[in-house]
């Protein structure tokens, strides 16, 4: 192979997603949110539902949620119809200003994200960020991210692309071209969803699930803190399983073990490997 289709090289870019990635150990933002437009309309959702279809879009999150077989009876039985498109806009229209006013408090960096992006910044490497947060939510977040040290060189917003979001490949591929990045496979995608891993497949990068830190797992620090070492292996084994089994390369509890995985990748690089 040639060098086009074979990067033997090193690692240029790592892309990350935000909530339950960077920050907001747990990914409460979005969802706590869901709950609120819901109850507002006197249907109930659980978290556990509002969690299902997280990483894609808002609005397509709320559609999404809309169509879970038990939501859409608890629907019907309030108004007597499925959930169409223009409930959809008029859900997605309140969830807006609740999200860009709450997404700040649920902006805590993850216990070792500022630590773990230090590193890639003292590797040389560049650091793009994309979210299934619309650009007005993103810009209300960034600045309380960077004041905590989250600063990624890149942040790829849901809405910034006509083409759409994940698990369709855009954003990441926006990354790769605004951190001027070579080739493909010399990027690695970390997310705590199932869209997220398969954006990363579909861009054509080597892909790092986190378990612990994300929806799968849907606890905050405190809460995962305090699990026994028998029910935390349990229940990291099953929020690690969704991941694995949408292909990534790599499960691992949070962005603080990445540095490990980073540098198996590398190695597999040099083998002519590829993700």
């Amino acid at each position: 192979m040639n060098s086009v289709t074979n990067h033997r090289g090193a690692l240029q870019a790592v892309i990350f997603d935000w909530a339950g990635t960077l920050v907001d150990f747990g990914s409460f933002a979005p969802t706590q949110v869901l709950l609120d437009v819901f109850a507002a309309q006197d249907v109930q959702v659980s978290l556990d539902e509002a969690r299902t279809p997280m990483g894609l879009g808002k609005w397509q999150h709320i559609q999404a949620l809309g169509q879970l077989p038990a939501v859409a009876a608890r629907w019907q039985a309030r108004f007597g119809a499925p959930m169409s498109s223009a409930d959809v806009d008029r859900l997605y229209a309140a969830f807006m200003p609740l999200q860009i006013e709450r997404v700040a408090d649920y902006s805590a960096p993850i216990p070792g994200a500022r630590e773990c992006l230090q590193a890639l910044r003292e590797r040389g490497l560049k650091i793009g960020s994309c979210s299934g947060y619309p650009r007005v939510v993103m810009d209300a977040l960034l600045p309380h991210a960077r004041a905590a040290g989250i600063a990624p060189d890149e942040a790829i917003a849901t809405d910034d692309l006509p083409a759409g979001g994940r698990p369709g490949p855009w954003m990441a591929l926006e990354n790769v071209q605004r951190l001027a990045v070579s080739h493909v496979a010399a990027c690695v995608k970390v997310d705590d969803t199932v869209p997220g891993i398969l954006e990363g497949h579909n861009a054509g990068m080597w892909t790092v699930g986190l378990a612990a830190s994300g929806n799968a797992m849907g606890l905050n620090w405190a809460q995962w803190q305090a699990l026994q070492q028998a029910e935390r292996e349990q229940r990291l084994a099953l929020a690690s399983q969704p991941l694995a089994e949408a292909g990534a390369h790599y499960v691992i509890a949070s962005v603080a073990e990445l540095g490990a995985v980073l540098a198996d990748i590398e190695q597999r690089l040099a083998r002519g490997e590829r993700p």
